[in-house]
């Protein structure tokens, strides 16, 4: 996806998508690359992290199961 950074408002960029010029969305600043500026195009990707997303849902499921076996005493 690209999208312009329409402006810059303190510490939050509006930026707007290429392909709908309507909608509008912000994004901190620091999540910028360094020297962007109004006017500038950003190519962003987002990846889905099935191992990271693997590890946090065996964490969680221990847990529950750590808590449901405290509840049977």
């Amino acid at each position: 996806m690209k999208a312009t950074i329409d402006r810059i408002e303190g510490t939050i960029a509006v930026l707007i998508p290429q392909n709908n010029e309507t909608m509008k969305f912000n994004l901190p600043v620091f999540l910028l690359p360094q020297g962007c500026r109004e006017g500038d195009i950003l190519t962003f990707c987002i990846e889905r992290d099935l191992k990271e997303t693997a590890e946090a849902r065996k964490r969680v499921s221990g847990r529950v199961s750590a808590l449901n076996a405290g509840n049977k005493s």
